[in-house]
């Protein structure tokens, strides 16, 4: 029973040593709000950017 105590102990404290794993979801967290982020400026600024090259472009080729 105290091995079983034992083993239990250390893989309980290994855990707490092993922060790369909580870094990794820490980092995969961040680059999923910063992607969604994105995602969410693009398609909410796409049309705005598309009107406004259209009209960039009509203007510019009424140039001579």
């Amino acid at each position: 029973m105290l091995k079983l105590f034992v083993k239990t102990q250390t893989a309980i404290a290994d855990l707490k040593k092993n922060v790369e794993g909580a870094s990794l979801i820490e980092y995969s967290l961040l680059i999923g709000l910063i992607s969604a982020a994105v995602v969410l400026i693009i398609g909410l600024m796409g049309n705005k950017v598309v009107n406004w090259w259209s009209a960039l472009n009509s203007a510019t080729g009424a140039a001579p």
